[in-house]
């Protein structure tokens, strides 16, 4: 799950950020109305955390921008439990509420509503070869066997598997799994790639992730085993 968070209290925003990254998602911050709503508009995210009194814009213009060319799920912030402002973010295109404070557990339960509202036509289920992973209870299954799984190598597999099939060269893997800023320079794909691939394929005949030299890496499954500990 890609998230924007754009929340200007820092000690929320980094606490938000630490607890949704250890559940597997990838994470931008913008801490002023401005910056939310560039990113918001420019990139692409599953859903959105937008608090309703913001330095430069405030949420409820953010938002109305927001609308004008996108639909990406927002859930919003406010500090005050005020009917008519509650009103005029659903008005405005909000998909959901928080008062302050509120529990990490109810909002991640909220964007994962969200985020599962937003895609109805995906299976719960993914199966690739005797691969079988399932997004809502995020666990995966190999030939029967439980496969254990960090959040993050979760997600890694989770992005795969939606793109059954399809090259994903290591910048797009990064842009997915982890955050926008993601320094491709770095072997992080590709320590993740060979932890996951020793999980999910080192102790079973048929391989399924494949290194495609000069282009990245793919999941599906192959006749012949011709994927690389690259």
């Amino acid at each position: 799950m890609k998230i924007l968070i754009v929340e200007d209290e820092q000690k929320m925003s980094e606490y938000l950020c630490k607890g949704l990254t250890e559940q597997g998602c990838a994470v931008d911050l913008a801490a002023n109305g401005v910056d939310g709503q560039h990113l918001a508009i420019e990139h692409d995210y599953d859903v959105i955390v937008l608090d309703v009194m913001l330095p430069g814009l405030d949420g409820f213009s953010v938002l109305r921008a927001l609308r004008k060319v996108k639909e990406t799920p927002v859930i919003m912030l406010t500090a005050r439990d005020s009917v008519e402002d509650r009103i005029k973010g659903l008005h405005d295109g909000a998909d959901d509420y928080l008062i302050k404070p509120f529990s990490f557990l109810e909002l991640l339960a909220r964007l994962q509503a969200l985020t599962r509202r937003g895609r109805a036509q995906e299976p719960a289920q993914l199966r690739i070869g005797d691969l079988q992973i399932d997004l809502l209870s995020r666990k995966a299954f190999r030939g029967g066997l439980r496969i254990d799984l960090t959040a993050k190598e979760f997600a890694l597999l989770a992005v795969m598997a939606r793109r059954q099939g399809e090259i994903l060269s290591k910048t797009a893997i990064a842009e997915l799994v982890w955050d926008m800023n993601f320094d491709s320079n770095t072997n992080v794909v590709e320590v993740a790639i060979k932890r996951l691939r020793a999980k999910i394929d080192a102790p079973f005949e048929q391989k399924l992730l494949h290194t495609v030299r000069g282009m990245g890496y793919v999941l599906e499954p192959r006749a012949t085993a011709d994927s690389s500990d690259d």
